[in-house]
């Protein structure tokens, strides 16, 4: 019989994802996970930013990228420009900056949108993996100490861990979706 802890890590798995996807979007405060999606080219492959220097906040309108190594402050700079976020890079000696200009009311009813695709993407993954369990917990009945009472007890189990996850990724929404439109 499939157990509850079985498929609970994939719904985390999801949860995960989903809270991964929502901090890169960008409310008007300097972060470093918007970030985290920028490519260097550098050493003769593509690294990610965080592999190749350290970023960190100051202030709530600017990041500041310090490499490790002076020689990939150009590239940063590129890879910065490249990863279309709408932010522009300065080179200032040995660092790049990249101020964060304040979002227009237009551009923060954009990334409300855009939340509520990435939490749809996220409740799609978990009722996914709902119905995978479901389809292996109905399997099982009729099954050698499967009797329907126990599927039927698993079902509910199954609908009540969905929900729960469910309205983790609403309160996740509602929290990012007060923070992208608070000035």
């Amino acid at each position: 019989m499939i157990q509850k802890k079985d498929y609970v890590q994939q719904f985390t798995q999801a949860i995960n994802h989903t809270e991964k996807e929502v901090s890169t979007l960008r409310t008007g405060r300097a972060s470093v996970q918007m970030l985290d999606d920028v490519m260097v080219e550098a050493y003769g492959s593509m690294m990610h930013l965080n592999e190749v220097g350290n970023i960190s906040a100051p202030d709530p309108t600017l990041l500041v990228i310090s490499p490790w190594d002076k020689s990939l402050v150009g590239p940063i700079e590129k890879g910065v420009l490249a990863a279309n976020l709408n932010l522009a890079a300065i080179v200032d000696g040995a660092t790049v900056k990249v101020p964060v200009p304040p979002l227009t009311q237009e551009r923060r009813q954009e990334m409300v949108k855009i939340l509520h695709q990435k939490a749809e993407s996220g409740k799609v993954m978990l009722r996914s993996v709902r119905s995978d369990v479901k389809d292996m917990i109905e399997s099982q009945e009729g099954e050698a100490g499967v009797s329907e009472d126990d599927t039927k007890l698993s079902l509910k189990e199954l609908e009540e861990v969905t929900k729960e996850y469910i309205e983790k990724i609403d309160l996740l929404v509602k929290n990012k979706e007060k923070e992208l439109l608070s000035l």
